[in-house]
């Protein structure tokens, strides 16, 4: 019988990245998660890549970030630069053992290191938008994980298998249904400008007028299961309260609250964590603008778990990311950060687009019509 990390590997080589002969695919990840690590490595070798195996030892850059001096904070290494800028495909597999080790690290310290890394990701955007690059990112239930979901680790698997589809005969055949049903709610918002987002404390009017939507279907995350764009950069004006805290560094920023004014943030609180979420808007210009706008829509994903990977994908929720835009949607905003942050509409919360109802109470008003 076919393990489920044996599945998992096909689904993510074969269709996540659809890797070719001869291309080099860079695979990062922790150590908790080699039995997936190793599939993916043998499906690749089978699909007549060349694999590059990279264990991502994460509690040790805790190390790096206590007790670093600035030029070793700042340095780039090759590797990382020739994961982002040269390799082929780019499979990652997040594997947390403890997540928050990076809590006792000073925010202003973190900054620098994310400021000294901006052009990876920057360049990362910009190949991916080209086709020069394939990547995909997913996560490995780990205990750590599971904790922080308040379930079991064999709980959490279950959760993280059926979010990836794998649970079915033909996990591939699933993620298509799921992007041609994600196709139509694009296709109804294509040529639309006004969005306007009411609920608890949240009334948020921007633009996104000439902006592309991006149909995420499996392929750069796993799971997925959301449609994204880039709000035009000038446009995003109210007030949103996030429904939801982020978990980012290894610290936990609870109940944040935004005022944008011309696109950018103005006000800013939160009732735990508020330091870092001003560190955070304060790393770059580009930090203060949202650089994406999604609808999530794996509705086999409808728990709060504090990983912001399955998080953003909650069928009837909304996300929006502060930073760094994607170039694909037309986004021009550039940062070293890209913090994505969750407002759950599910309970009396309403998004209109042009005056028209689309998401109510997190259903999908045009899938009814």
């Amino acid at each position: 019988m076919e393990s489920v990390e044996r599945r998992w590997a096909r689904v993510l080589v074969e269709y996540s990245t659809a890797v070719r002969a001869g291309d080099v695919v860079a695979i990062v990840g922790g150590a908790a998660a080699e039995p997936l690590l190793r599939a993916i490595y043998v499906e690749v070798v089978r699909a007549g890549g060349h694999p590059m195996l990279l264990l991502d030892m994460g509690d040790y850059q805790s190390e790096l970030l206590l007790h670093g001096n600035d030029a070793q904070l700042d340095f780039v290494s090759n590797i990382d630069r020739f994961v982002r800028e040269e390799a082929d495909v780019f499979i990652r597999v997040s594997a947390a053992t403890n997540t928050r080790a990076r809590s006792d690290i000073d925010p202003a310290r973190e900054t620098r290191f994310t400021q000294a890394r901006s052009g990876l990701g920057t360049a990362m955007m910009a190949r991916a938008a080209a086709g020069e690059l394939r990547w995909s990112l997913t996560l490995y239930p780990t205990p750590a994980y599971a904790q922080d979901a308040d379930l079991s680790t064999e709980e959490f698997a279950e959760l993280i298998v059926r979010a990836c589809k794998l649970d079915q005969d033909d996990p591939v055949a699933a993620w298509v249904q799921l992007r041609e049903r994600q196709q139509r709610l694009i296709d109804w918002l294509d040529g639309k400008d006004q969005v306007h987002l009411t609920g608890p404390e949240t009334d948020l009017r921007m633009s996104i007028a000439g902006r592309s939507w991006v149909n995420s279907d499996g392929r750069r995350n796993f799971p997925s299961g959301e449609i994204f764009t880039g709000p035009v950069e000038g446009s995003v004006d109210g007030t949103v309260r996030f429904s939801y805290p982020v978990v980012t560094k290894g610290r936990e920023i609870a109940d944040v609250r935004l005022r944008f004014a011309a696109g950018v943030v103005v006000e800013a609180s939160a009732t735990r964590g508020e330091e870092a979420l001003i560190q955070a808007l304060d790393t770059d210009e580009g930090a203060r603008r949202l650089g994406e706008f999604a609808f999530g829509t794996n509705m086999d994903l409808q728990r709060f778990t504090k990983t912001i990977l399955l998080d953003e994908k909650i069928g009837g929720t909304v996300h929006m990311a502060l930073g760094a835009g994607y170039p694909d949607t037309g986004s021009t905003n550039r940062s070293a950060i890209h913090w994505d942050l969750i407002c759950d509409l599910r309970q009396g919360g309403r998004v209109t687009v042009d005056g028209e109802d689309f998401l109510v109470d997190g259903r999908f008003v045009t899938e009814n019509t």
